[in-house]
């Protein structure tokens, strides 16, 4: 159990120092999205709730924002295929 809540901890660290995203979170950790959003969402609160509430605003303003990266990456992918 020690290990889950140094392994959550490190996560949410991860994700509050980078600006993380899930996907991106889950990638460093070599864990799945699933696993990365159970822990964000539903056990970090009863570790560790001040860092929680830093997370839980940062996921929020990556899902709110997502459709302007989209918007960026279609765009510079047609700018280098050059059309």
């Amino acid at each position: 159990m020690f290990f889950i809540k140094k392994r959550i901890i490190a996560e949410a660290l991860y994700i509050k120092n980078n600006k993380a995203t899930i996907r991106q979170t889950a990638l460093a950790f070599n864990l799945s999205k699933s696993t990365i959003h159970k822990d964000m969402s539903e056990r970090l609160i009863k570790i560790e709730p001040e860092l929680y509430l830093i997370v839980r605003d940062i996921l929020t303003d990556n899902l709110n924002n997502r459709h302007l990266k989209g918007g960026e990456v279609t765009r510079s992918k047609y700018k280098l295929l050059g059309a």
